[in-house]
This record gives structure tokens, C-alpha cells and sequence, in this order.
């Protein structure tokens, strides 16, 4: 990547990855709806491992990780898997092309049945200063897992962060249940508020 393409990168990342996350992760369907993790109904859906696990979206998302990260006292980061996996990947890679050396590691729903029986995989050191991070935060119930987790296994939780913020309640349950401060790069509200003006470009269109 030249230096050119950096400065740009740097001034519009966040309006690229939302942009991306419309196109490949928003849905909408005010009539039928869909049931949600939590059980609850919405009429938005937003599937982010479209983005996640999508070449451009990565590097969005790792970049996105990144400007928030770059000058934070962290030695790793993961969550909860499946929501978890491709963002700590993405940002650790995106780090570590810019000098910043991350681990990456990987909490399990279940602890293995063999071997270590851990619920942690990867190199994670006890001790270790670390990031929690999910893909989409609702109840905030996937991060309050993944932080117990973490510190029953002896990690040092610093932060959480997620990549979106759907804003029903969340971010106040995982600071109230872990004392955490929470951060998300996008909500739920600037995903509504760009298919609002897609929907109006269109009817001027017509």
C-alpha cells in the first residue's frame, strides 16, 4: 500500500467499512422480521460475517480495530467464537503490518474434551493485558461470557469492543456485569440512518 492510499484509508475507512456492512450485512424487512440471538424480533438483521469474512471488508474491519487500538496497553485479543474469530484475526494482522505485535486467541462455548480441556485456544499468556471483541452486541450477553472466561483463565480484561452496536441495552449490561468500558465502530443507528438515504435517493430517482 503506498502512502497515498494510506492517507485515504485513514480519512475515509469508516465511512467505507459502513458503506460495507450495508451492502453485504444489512437487512431489513419491516413485515416478517427476524429473531435475533436474544430471541427478541427486529425488523433488522445485520449478519456481519458478510463483511468479516469478505477480502475488502477485513482489511476495513482490521484498520477500523486498528485506529482504535494503536496506542492501547494490550498484549491479545479474541472473544467469544463464532462472532469473535474473523475480527481478532483481521485486527491482528492489520496491527502487526503496522508494528503493533498482537496475539490472537479463541474462547471456546465449550471447553475441549481432550488434551488441555482449556476453554482458551491460542498463546495467550496468564497475566496478559487483553481485548474482548464480538461482532454485534445486543444484550451483551456473548461478552460478559467471554470476559468471565477470560479471567477465570487468568487474562488481564482491559476493554470490549464490537464491531457493531445494535443499542437495545448492551453496552449498559456489559459495563454494569463487568466494569468494562465498551466501544462499538459502528451502530445500528448510522446503518438506519444510511438506508434511509439510499431509500429517499431512490424514490428521487424514480
Amino acid at each position: 500500500m503506498t502512502v497515498v492510499d494510506q492517507q485515504i484509508m485513514q480519512q475515509s475507512y469508516k465511512q467505507n467499512l459502513l458503506e460495507a456492512l450495508y451492502v453485504r450485512s444489512f437487512m431489513y424487512d419491516p413485515d416478517c422480521g427476524f429473531t435475533l440471538s436474544s430471541g427478541e424480533k427486529s425488523e433488522v438483521y445485520i449478519d456481519t460475517k458478510r463483511t468479516v469474512y469478505n477480502s475488502i471488508g477485513m482489511e476495513l474491519v482490521g484498520y477500523a480495530f486498528y485506529q482504535e487500538l494503536q496506542n492501547a496497553p494490550i498484549d491479545a485479543l479474541g472473544g467469544l467464537t463464532l462472532g469473535a474469530d474473523g475480527i481478532a484475526m483481521a485486527t491482528a494482522l492489520i496491527c502487526n503490518m503496522r508494528n503493533k505485535l498482537l496475539d490472537v486467541f479463541v474462547i471456546r462455548k465449550d471447553p475441549k474434551k481432550h488434551g488441555t480441556r482449556r476453554w482458551i485456544e491460542g498463546g495467550v499468556k496468564k497475566g496478559a493485558d487483553v481485548l474482548i471483541v464480538d461482532d454485534v452486541v445486543t444484550t451483551g450477553a456473548s461478552i460478559i461470557t467471554a470476559v468471565e472466561r477470560a479471567r477465570e483463565e487468568g487474562l488481564n480484561v482491559r476493554k470490549a469492543m464490537a464491531l457493531v452496536d445494535r443499542e437495545e441495552g448492551g453496552a449498559e449490561n456489559i459495563m454494569e456485569q463487568t466494569g468494562l468500558r465498551f466501544s462499538a465502530i459502528i451502530t445500528k443507528s448510522e446503518l438506519i440512518a444510511l438506508h434511509r438515504e439510499r431509500e429517499e435517493d431512490e424514490d428521487k430517482d424514480e
